[in-house]
Formats: C-alpha cells, sequence, structure tokens
C-alpha cells in the first residue's frame, strides 16, 4: 500500500512538473516586444478596394473602413452595358460634413466637366472620372486625417440616391 501511495505521488510530482509553466520574461525580452506592437499600431498597410457600378444604379460596396492617413487605392469598375450617357458613373469621396444632397443637385448641371461642378471641388478628398460599360480607373489617395465617416456618391444624375456610401476612418 505504501509503494502505491509513494508511486502515485511520483507521478503526480512527474505530472506536475512536466510542462504548464512558461519560462520567465526576462526585462530586454519584455522591452522588445513592446517596441514590435508599437512599431505594428504604427505603421498603416496601404488598402486595396475594387467597387463594381452596375446598370441598376448601384455599387457593390457600401462601406469602407480605413485608418486616419492611410494610403488608398481604390478601382472603380462599371460592370453594366448601358451606354456612357445613360448610365455613366464615378466615385466621388467628399470632406467631412459636406452637404451631399446640394453637391448632387449642382452636380446635374456639371455635365461638360462629368458631373464634377468646379465650383464645389474644395469638398472632395478624391473621385474617379465618368465612366461608361466596361470602364475601370484607379485612383490613389489617402484616408483624412480625422476620424469619423465620409460620404461616398455617384455623380451621375438621380444616381446618389441610390449610389452611396461611408468611408469610416478610425
Amino acid at each position: 500500500m505504501t509503494k502505491q501511495i509513494l508511486s502515485v505521488m511520483a507521478l503526480s510530482f512527474i505530472l506536475s512538473s512536466c510542462g504548464g509553466t512558461e519560462p520567465k520574461a526576462t526585462e530586454e525580452t519584455t522591452q522588445e516586444e513592446v517596441v514590435v506592437e508599437e512599431v505594428a499600431t504604427e505603421v498603416n498597410e496601404p488598402l486595396t478596394v475594387v467597387i463594381e457600378a452596375n446598370d441598376q444604379m448601384k455599387y457593390n460596396i457600401a462601406r469602407i473602413d480605413a485608418s486616419a492617413g492611410q494610403e488608398i487605392t481604390l478601382t472603380l469598375k462599371n460592370v453594366g452595358e448601358m451606354p456612357k450617357a445613360s448610365m455613366g458613373h464615378n466615385f466621388i469621396l467628399f470632406q467631412k460634413g459636406v452637404d451631399v444632397q446640394a453637391f448632387a443637385m449642382e452636380a446635374m448641371n456639371a455635365k461638360e466637366t462629368d458631373y464634377l461642378p468646379a465650383s464645389l471641388m474644395s469638398d472632395i478628398v478624391a473621385h474617379t472620372s465618368l465612366l461608361g460599360p466596361g470602364e475601370e480607373e484607379t485612383i490613389l489617395f489617402n484616408a483624412p486625417d480625422e476620424a469619423g465617416p465620409y460620404k461616398f456618391i455617384c455623380s451621375f444624375p438621380g444616381h446618389f440616391a441610390s449610389m452611396q456610401g461611408i468611408l469610416f476612418v478610425q
């Protein structure tokens, strides 16, 4: 019986001493880990976004998330088949607080500049050209530095009501 108790105790000792404990981190290791974490949060990887616009006056994406100042490569593809004159699409990202409806109303009168009113260009962070069927355009810009929502639309007459979304900057 004593042998059995000793055997159980020895087995318990062996099992409890195997694994389960992590080696203690030295002060040097801890500092290295902190530095790595700081670097990871400071560096923003570039963001690549592809948005499709179609003949049903819809974007396939309604929200884009980005970090403040993050580099964004955005490609707009018009995947529709209707002619540009009746179903052209663009992408316009606005500064924070712009009255999108007022912009869209003004844009209706700016056919000669592809529905980008020259008097309101300061309201725009980034934009594409007006694209016809099968066309695509890639633009490069940085997300605004201030956190919050930034609206984007298609400014072709009548499209902004159903072709809009948000770039949310964190």
